[in-house]
């Protein structure tokens, strides 16, 4: 049973922990302008799941291998940097080429590949939060980490909405924009992962 003090740790983690995945949103947000309703829930559905499942997946590693995940807590932040820098240089890259092209005619896809890279990259970190959990059972830690999917789902929805919003008024530099924003996440997490 969740506690109203479990209950308010979920909901701040799920706030801090959706930042990064509300940054992408905005990015995503901002490369396809158009993106209909559907596809937006579906894809803060995929970061939602992401951050549902990190916590949970660290919850077990924390139980039964503790030792192991400890030495791949250290690569959490080099991961999480190359997946980034890797969409965020194919968006930029992306965006340069269709330079000379109507923007407003612009709407490319975010690929489902694409998708679950930038889920796991924006997520991946959330593994530790299964260090937090280690004391509840697979019920409460389960709750939690739903409480913490369902936060990420509104913030990534807010996030494209934003985002869609300021790809109809940049135009073609948008796509460049949101390339930029993730490769800064994903510098801000190796920075804060391996110096702080």
């Amino acid at each position: 049973m969740i506690t109203g003090t479990v209950l308010i740790q979920s909901l701040a983690l799920g706030v801090g922990l959706a930042m990064d995945a509300f940054s992408v949103s905005l990015a995503n947000g901002m490369k396809e302008p158009r993106m209909p309703r559907g596809r937006m829930s579906g894809v803060a559905g995929v970061y939602a799941f992401f951050q549902l499942a990190m916590p949970m997946i660290g919850w077990v590693c924390v139980i039964n291998i503790a030792r192991t995940f400890e030495t791949f807590e250290k690569l959490i932040p080099c991961i999480a940097l190359i997946l980034l820098l890797y969409i965020g240089g194919k968006m930029i890259k992306e965006g340069l080429s269709n330079k000379g092209e109507d923007a407003g005619t612009d709407n490319r896809e975010i690929t489902f590949p694409q998708l679950i890279i930038q889920g796991v990259a924006t997520s991946i970190d959330a593994l530790s939060v299964g260090f937090a959990f280690a004391k509840y059972t697979w019920m409460t830690a389960l709750l939690c980490a739903i409480i913490i999917g369902a936060v990420t789902f509104v913030i990534c929805y807010v996030g494209i909405i934003i985002g869609k919003t300021a790809g109809m008024r940049l135009a073609g530099k948008a796509e460049v924009i949101g390339g930029i924003i993730l490769i800064l996440i994903g510098i801000r997490i190796f920075v804060d992962g391996v110096f702080l």
